[in-house]
């Protein structure tokens, strides 16, 4: 009988807890280590089984494979003009070792494209056309990253052709330098020190390259790319991590040879296409998981009460509004350094989702401004005379942001629904328009700890 109720007790103890791994931990305001490890674990396996993130690596698929031969032509491209081009394709088929099928088709694309492209009108056209595949990749790229991190800015048209053409050349050219520095290296540490004792220890040099320049590239990718300030430590461990998951998957690709002999029976000369996609798929999920790992790690307590924040009532949100205004308002008021989001939601205990949904429409709306602060997000600071702006203006202009009368013929149809609306609205402005914004009392900010 006793061992009979322990077990009950132990299951309904399991219970509870995988209820408070899944759901609750989100509703603990707790910073200690524990609950952090399992704020991170559960966001790893939520964001795995994200079906937006499958969405968004199968979006990333298509642009790359529209995107693939105008990169490889680029960069043959740069590579002959170095005299390079050999050792180019070396890398490249050392980088990705289990798609050697399809790099050896892209490269006999590739010559007929770069033959093409330096003839007559073709060489204009070809070269607007490679940049465009390559500018629109990475946008796509940038937007996914963007809508993780939960931005709704991008860079704009200026920064995008700059700084993706900037990111396209400069891509082979450091592929090329990795590779002659290696060669260098190598051929100089033997003449040296003597070719039997380096050897082995070049070949496990060479061998650890592809990993180290994966981690490399996820860890740049997670730094540059989101329109926003990511801090170098999280997005390397995350590169790290990425980089394990990378290399596990080209080996287990390249042991499945397996499957690609019953591929080959099935779709015969086209085998490749389909274990591409899957590759591409699982690639791609590989990088928009880590981009989640970044920001998690970065602000792992700002998805306290995720759940919640995606269905806050109306009536929540403004008073939500209001206070996120009071208080940018009265840090103005009181000669206070302007917060960023994540010191906004360390120190007064608001969820990041919501203050980024509200301050968006705060600026939308004329209410704040951002503010450049060095070496951190942007800040935000109230854009109004607050000697004379009152609550009432404060929700007038919240309630007016978006698009509005774009119905045809509402108004002459719905007068009277209209003018009872406005009647309910212009009640509650005017009890508020005697309350200046920089009057509503708030609390102090709580120390911030990192």
């Amino acid at each position: 009988m006793k061992l009979k109720v322990r077990i009950t007790n132990l299951i309904d103890k399991s219970i509870a807890f995988g209820r408070y791994c899944w759901q609750g931990v989100w509703r603990d305001p707790s910073t200690s280590m524990k609950v952090r490890i399992i704020k991170i674990l559960n966001l790893c396996v939520r964001t795995f089984l994200d079906t937006d993130l499958q969405k968004k690596a199968a979006a990333l698929v298509y642009s790359t494979l529209l995107a693939i031969v105008p990169a490889f032509a680029l960069l043959f491209a740069i590579g002959r003009g170095f005299g390079l081009q050999n050792i180019l394709s070396d890398e490249i088929y050392r980088f990705f070792p289990s798609q050697s099928k399809v790099i050896h088709a892209a490269m006999g694309f590739v010559d007929s494209y770069l033959s093409q492209a330096s003839q007559g009108i073709f060489i204009g056209v070809g070269i607007v056309f490679l940049l465009w595949t390559l500018i629109s990749l990475l946008s796509d790229i940038e937007s996914a990253f963007n809508s993780l991190w939960g931005i709704k800015t991008g860079r704009n048209l200026y920064r995008k052709i700059t700084d993706y053409t900037a990111l396209c050349l400069l891509v082979p050219i450091m592929m090329l330098c990795s590779a002659g520095i290696s060669i260098f290296m190598a051929t100089t540490m033997n003449s040296v020190f003597g070719h039997s004792f380096l050897s082995p220890l070049v070949n496990i040099a060479l061998d650890c390259a592809p990993f180290l320049l994966s981690c490399l590239a996820f860890t740049i990718s997670f730094l540059i790319i989101p329109n926003t300030h990511v801090r170098p430590k999280y997005a390397a461990i995350s590169g790290f991590i990425c980089g394990i998951a990378f290399q596990l998957l080209q080996t287990l690709f390249i042991n499945g040879q397996i499957y690609v002999a019953k591929y080959n029976a099935i779709y015969g000369s086209f085998s490749f296409l389909p274990l591409l996609l899957i590759w591409l798929q699982l690639s791609w999920l590989i990088l928009l998981f880590g981009c989640t790992l970044t920001f998690s790690m970065q602000n792992i307590f700002h998805f306290t009460y995720s759940e919640e924040s995606l269905e806050v009532s109306p009536a929540y949100l403004r008073k939500i509004t209001l206070a996120i205004a009071a208080i940018i308002a009265s840090r103005f008021t009181h000669n206070q350094k302007p917060m960023t989001l994540r010191e906004l939601s360390l120190g007064y205990g608001l969820p990041i989702r919501l203050l980024r949904r509200i301050t968006s429409t705060l600026h939308s709306s004329g209410i704040i401004y951002y503010v450049e602060v060095k070496g951190e997000e942007r800040a935000v600071a109230p854009s109004v005379e607050l000697a004379t702006f009152t609550v009432g203006e404060l929700l007038k202009r919240v309630r007016q942001e978006g698009d509005q009368d774009f119905i045809p013929g509402f108004s002459e149809k719905y007068t009277a629904v209209i003018a009872t609306a406005e009647k309910i609205e212009n009640a509650e402005i005017r009890e508020a328009s005697t309350i200046l914004l920089k009057d509503v009392e708030v609390p102090e900010a709580e120390a911030i700890k990192d």
